[in-house]
């Protein structure tokens, strides 16, 4: 049997992409290997978010490129976002690829496979309004033997914010058939998960382009929260306008549903929101994430912030930093602004803030990042919680189980027994910035 290695980098929506990819290459007579010199395959899924994980793939695939010297018969695939954006052009940089495949067909790769075994050069990155799930419903999904199962219910992003290149790599929104994501749903409780995330660039837009029936992200929610069996259903990435009254109450009202809301700010400044194209200001941020609180016990709100878009003051940065603190963000992803090609804000360069001045402000943001961490935890010192037992692992010297809350906060429990996949009742006995301490009750 074939081996085949897949680098997967950045999001969850790549993750998934490369367990449905696995899937497929399994009826076609390959198994995965973890070492990538043993693969006859190897892939790289990549991401464009930022110009690091590009150049990181690159180099990856370069290293490959030198191994193919000596070995004739390997074939090396170039996936993902940065297929999308750059196509044919890949095969320029590097003419050791033997295919390039981007988002929109990712069914695609078996047919790819049989054109490539046969001397054939492929590159499949045509754009499609489709979301492909005639030919999903076709192929096993070899997902990570874990916990969690990411499974997506939408694909693509229309909100063209001007910093992100997710709409030209992505496409526009398509949203998926619920009785395809409710069968992906019992498939993977059928095989041990304990847990479920809908998964989209825009989750709350769910529905929102079907055009023979009103459906929307609350309804999928109720249909996946009625399967039997105890398991947990989380969903992101939320846009901040697009959560509703709904969709709060339906969170509150369904048992296996989690207090958990991602909702990434981006920036604290009105002014800067504008330039990023970000259909709210600060204040409208903070009166829905107040309104979450105030609705839904126990939740946390975690976040994605930028530091030194083009042309953001001194002022405006700041403005970031009271924010996380005024909402009292519990967590949030942090980066430094990456100017992405094709993207608006990319054509600004008299607006380009100084690297030293944005590596600055970034270690700041993260520094106000890990205030916040610690003081959303502290407010569960003492307190008896459920968590999902993820991992079995040795933790400075002592055995550890370690998972997380409803609301995702991460606990680490001494315990001497392998529980993964249980879910267990600790009382909280000790923070830190990044987790908590609990003890088994």
């Amino acid at each position: 049997m074939k081996k085949v290695y897949i680098e997967t980098m950045g999001c969850q929506m790549n993750k998934s992409d490369s367990e449905r990819m696995l899937g497929m290459l399994s009826n076609f007579g390959y198994e995965e290997t973890t070492e990538p010199k043993q693969a006859d395959l190897l892939m790289v899924n990549t991401c464009s978010i930022r110009q690091l994980s590009e150049d990181k793939a690159f180099s990856l695939i370069g290293t490959w490129g030198k191994w193919k010297k000596t070995r004739k018969d390997l074939k090396i695939g170039f996936c993902g976002c940065v297929a999308q954006q750059k196509a044919q052009k890949i095969f320029k940089r590097a003419n050791y690829v033997d295919f390039v495949l981007g988002t929109h067909k990712i069914y695609s790769l078996p047919a790819i496979i049989e054109k490539i075994n046969q001397g054939e050069k492929v590159c499949e990155c045509e754009e499609t309004n489709s979301t492909e799930d005639s030919e999903a419903a076709k192929f096993e999904i070899s997902r990570v033997k874990a916990v969690n199962a990411w499974i997506p219910i939408t694909e693509g992003c229309n909100n063209f914010c001007t910093y992100c290149i997710v709409p030209y790599t992505r496409g526009r929104e398509r949203s998926r058939q619920p009785e395809i994501i409710i069968k992906e749903v019992k498939d993977a409780l059928k095989s041990g998960f304990k847990e479920v995330t809908l998964l989209g660039q825009n989750v709350d837009s769910y529905g929102k382009d079907f055009k023979d029936k009103d459906y929307k992200l609350a309804d999928l929610l109720r249909e996946v929260n009625s399967i039997e069996g105890q398991f947990r259903i989380r969903f992101v990435t939320s846009y901040p306008t697009d959560i509703t009254d709904e969709l709060i109450k339906t969170v509150v009202e369904l048992d296996k549903v989690c207090e958990y809301f991602h909702i990434p700010m981006q920036s604290g400044s009105s002014v800067v929101l504008k330039a990023m194209n970000r259909r709210y200001d600060r204040e409208t941020y903070m009166k829905i994430a107040q309104k979450i609180r105030d609705m839904v016990p126990g939740v946390t709100i975690t976040s994605d912030f930028i530091a030194g878009f083009p042309g953001e003051t001194e002022e405006q940065f700041v403005e970031t930093l009271t924010a996380m603190e005024e909402i009292g963000i519990d967590y949030s992803n942090t980066a430094a602004y990456s100017p992405r090609e094709k993207t608006v804000a990319a054509k600004w360069v008299d607006k380009f803030i100084d690297e030293d001045i944005k590596f600055e402000r970034l270690a700041r943001l993260n520094e106000q990042n890990r205030k916040c961490c610690l003081a959303s935890n502290k407010k569960f010192l003492g307190k008896t919680m459920e968590v999902l037992i993820e991992n079995f692992e040795n933790h400075k010297g002592k055995n550890v189980i370690t998972g997380r809350t409803r609301n995702n906060k991460i606990v680490h429990i001494p315990y001497d027994q392998d529980l993964t996949g249980e879910f267990v009742q600790a009382k909280i006995t000790g923070i830190k910035t990044w987790y908590l301490n609990g003890e088994l009750i």
